[in-house]
Order: C-alpha cells, then sequence, then structure tokens
C-alpha cells in the first residue's frame, strides 16, 4: 500500500531537499507551501503523515494540528520548527503532534521518525478499520431502508443506543426486532459487556427463573452445580428479553423487581445480586392489549415501554425489497452460492406478494431461488407457488386522453384514496381516531370516506378478524 506522506513548508528549497531524502518507492509525497491548501488537501485524501513547519502563510501549523484533530482526519503529524521555536513544538505535541524535528533537520532522525510514524499510522488505521467494520456491520445490522419509516427508525436507534433506558421492540414476527436490539448495544460504545438474548417463549415455566437468575449447586434436583443465569452473564452489557409476551404472570412479577431496583437472587441462594445489563424487550404482541386482556402486567408494561421502536411489516415498506433483495444475494456470494441476479418481472410479482413472515421469509426465499435457479436469472417461473401477487399493479398514470379531466381525476383520486385509506387502516389496526389523525382528517371526514369506498373498518382489527375466521383469541 502506498505511504502518502503531506510535505507543507512555505521554502520551495527546504521542499525540494525534503522530498529528495523521503523519497522511496513506496512511498508518494506531495508537497504544500500554505497551510490552507495543506488542509483542503487532507479533507480530500487520506495521508499517512503530515510533516509541517509552524510558521506557515494562511492557516499556521497549531491551527492545522488543531483543525486536523477537530476533523479526525487519519494522519500523524510530525513538526519542524527551528531552535527558537521550541516551545512551539511542545504546543503542538500537546494539540496532538507525533513529534518534532528541529531545523535544519537531520537526515538519520528524519527517517527514524518518519518511519516510526508511518508504522504507528498502519496501526492506528488497522484498528479504525476493524472498528468501521464493526460499527458497518452492527450499527444497523442488515437493517436496510430508505423509506421515511425506515429512517425514523435508524434515527431513533442512534439517538437512543447510548442512553440507558429500557427500550420496547415491536413488530411482527420476521421484522428484524433482534437486528434492532444488536444494533441498540453495538452503538453504544460505553457498553463493554456481551449482548445476551432470551426467548421467553421457547423456555418452559419451571426453568425461566433459572434461566433468568440462575442457581446454587443442590437447589432442586440436577442442580449439581452453581449456575449462572442471564442477568448476572449480561453484567455491563445488554440482556434481550425476546417475546416478552409469553412470559408468565409469576415471573413477570420477578421481573418487575429486578427492573425497579436491579437486585436478584439466584435460585436457592441468599446473596443479594446487582445488575447492571440495560434491558431490551421484544414482542410481536400488543402488550397494550395483553394488559386489557389480564395476560401482562400493567406495571411492568409500563416499566418496559420506556422508548418504544416500531419495526413496520415488509407490506408496508414495499420500496425496500429491491435493497433488502440485493443485499441478500450480495451475502449469498460472499459465502460462494452461484451468483444470481433478479429480473423486474420478477420483483414486481414479489412487491405485490403480502409477506406474512416479512424480511425473514424475504431472505429464506431468496436462497431457495439462488439454489434452484439453473440461469444466471432468477425469472418469474422460479418463483415458488405460495409467492402470489395478491395486489393491484403499482399505481400508474397511464389514462385515456380523449376523457374528460374531471372523469380523469375523480379516478384517479379514488384509486389513491382507496389504497391510502386501507394502509392507514391496516398500520392502525382499524382505528378511526388514530387513522384520521394520520391523515390529517376529522372522524366525520374519514367515516364519511369509508362508506363512500365500501371499506369496513372491521376487517383491519386483529381480534374480529381472527374471530370471524374461527381463531381463539
Amino acid at each position: 500500500m502506498d505511504q502518502r506522506i503531506l510535505l507543507v513548508d512555505d521554502n520551495e528549497l527546504v521542499c525540494q531537499q525534503m522530498s529528495k531524502l523521503l523519497a522511496r518507492d513506496e512511498r508518494r509525497i506531495k508537497v504544500a507551501h500554505d497551510g490552507t491548501t495543506a488542509l483542503e488537501w487532507l479533507t480530500e485524501r487520506n495521508f499517512s503523515v503530515v510533516l509541517t513547519d509552524l510558521e506557515l502563510p494562511g492557516i499556521n501549523g497549531l491551527d492545522l494540528i488543531r483543525e486536523i484533530r477537530r476533523r479526525d482526519l487519519p494522519a500523524t503529524v510530525i513538526v519542524m520548527t527551528g531552535h527558537a521555536s521550541i516551545d512551539s513544538a511542545v504546543e503542538a505535541m500537546k494539540l496532538g503532534a507525533y513529534d518534532y524535528l528541529v531545523k535544519p533537520v537531520d537526515q538519520v532522525r528524519l527517517e527514524f521518525l518518519v518511519e516510526k510514524a508511518l508504522a504507528d499510522r498502519k496501526l492506528q488505521d488497522e484498528v479504525r478499520s476493524l472498528r468501521q467494520g464493526l460499527h458497518q456491520r452492527y450499527s444497523y445490522h442488515n437493517l436496510f431502508g430508505k423509506g421515511s419509516q425506515m429512517r425514523e427508525i435508524f434515527a431513533k436507534v442512534a439517538r437512543v443506543s447510548a442512553s440507558n433506558c429500557t427500550v420496547l421492540i415491536t413488530g411482527e414476527t420476521g421484522t428484524g426486532k433482534e437486528l434492532v436490539a444488536q444494533a441498540l448495544h453495538y452503538n453504544d460504545s460505553a457498553r463493554r459487556g456481551p449482548l445476551i438474548a432470551v426467548n421467553c417463549a421457547a423456555l418452559p415455566e419451571p426453568l425461566l427463573e433459572s434461566e433468568f437468575f440462575g442457581h446454587e449447586q443442590g437447589a432442586f434436583t440436577g442442580a449439581d452445580r452453581q449456575k449462572k443465569g442471564r442477568f448476572e452473564l449480561a453484567g455491563g452489557g445488554t440482556l434481550l428479553l425476546d417475546e416478552i409476551g409469553s412470559l408468565p404472570l409469576g415471573m413477570q412479577a420477578k421481573l418487575l423487581r429486578v427492573l425497579q431496583d436491579g437486585t436478584f437472587e439466584r435460585v436457592g441462594g441468599t446473596e443479594v445480586l446487582q445488575t447492571d445489563a440495560r434491558i431490551l424487550a421484544a414482542t410481536n404482541v400488543d402488550l397494550a392489549d395483553a394488559v386489557a386482556a389480564g395476560k401482562f402486567r400493567e406495571d411492568l408494561y409500563y416499566r418496559l415501554n420506556v422508548v418504544t421502536i416500531e419495526l413496520p411489516p415488509l407490506r408496508e415498506r414495499i420500496e425496500d425489497l429491491p435493497l433488502l433483495v440485493n443485499h441478500f444475494l450480495d451475502q449469498l456470494r460472499e459465502r460462494r452460492f452461484p451468483s444470481k441476479t433478479i429480473s423486474r418481472e420478477t420483483l414486481s410479482i414479489m412487491a405485490r406478494y403480502e409477506w406474512p413472515g416479512n424480511v425473514r421469509e424475504l431472505e429464506h426465499l431468496v436462497e431457495q431461488m439462488v439454489v434452484t435457479t439453473p440461469g444466471p436469472v432468477i425469472e418469474p417461473e422460479n418463483l415458488p407457488p405460495q409467492i402470489v401477487a395478491t395486489r393491484e399493479e403499482p399505481f400508474s398514470l397511464e389514462f385515456d386522453h380523449k376523457r374528460p379531466l374531471q372523469d380523469i381525476t375523480d379516478e384517479l383520486t379514488e384509486r389513491i384514496e382507496r389504497v391510502y385509506l386501507h394502509r392507514v387502516l391496516e398500520r392502525n389496526r382499524g382505528r378511526i381516531d388514530r387513522s384520521a389523525e394520520h391523515c390529517g382528517l376529522s372522524r366525520r371526514s374519514i367515516s364519511e370516506k369509508l362508506r363512500r369506498y365500501g371499506i369496513d373498518k372491521a376487517e383491519f382489527k386483529p381480534h374480529l378478524t381472527a374471530r370471524r375466521n374461527g381463531v381463539a383469541v
């Protein structure tokens, strides 16, 4: 890799001499005669090392160092100064300069310092690259989206990740709730402990207390040794309580105590332990409805629901489908699966499918199609039979220009309003008050539109839909 060195001095002769002394095959040396030009170049491209005089026209050497540090530019700075300006060199090192050289520059010391600075910069760049790679992997951890809903989620994750508040992550199965939890955890640079997840729905009730809080040796039959629970293992880190809505009421009371005072005891033990783990909870059920039905404690609900991040289903962010598909294709290519592309016609059918399994279903489908498609392009005939377009074609402005303008306007308005009202009612689960607020209309206005278009709000209420379909609620 090229070692880029920026030499900054207003004396052209000094620059020529220094350039000759520093010249090596692997080095690329650029010269700037003032601080302003040097800063512009540093902003435009990366330099490993900056050798700069302190007395410069425009921005002086000290101000150049300040700007390099303020802008977090990845460059190691060595200052050059005369005997009379040693104090300035010391000040430069306090500002972040790596070292200094006294003019006239000693060739041996110059080469020693530059080699040392280049090695140090290489190490710093490697560390920075690893951190950036980790950040890129987990900052939103495969959460992709260009629509307003996902941008709002990204912004909320960025805002709350560094705080210690409890976050409730809601959304249908497969929308990426665990990925949001990972983003919240790994975006918090101060959190040194691990991310520990426990699926509350996957464990039988008798084992939950032991899994949460641990147990002492002999606490029950089969407890042949002490075991640490998830709260203890997540110390200094994050504990994700997945499917929190499935937690039995008895366990909810014990969880509430931990959330209130941060203390717990192992099963069979008397020692009071303290937890500093951050608590995240995830659920695919409406906890407010569960509270109303007596299946979830109201006090625990309010304790968990400090900040809520609601993930939309894939059908409500269908504009992200091509982005997600290409991401999954790239991931499979990295795993040495066959390289495939997807046709526009295939994407069109997929965009009109309901995606009950959301992003997780899409990921599995893409992998299935990559494996089973014989050619390089995934065509509609390569889709499995269950992927059927159930929505209308995307809105189009194609119309018969021979018709009266008012007729066309009325028809297009109706088409837009029908689709819009369906989406809003679906999002708000048939709640007229919330839907009216979302639309910027009064309850009376939205009710009139629903009557005019023959839209039944009850079709969007999950408990009524389930009852009609004979599903127990």
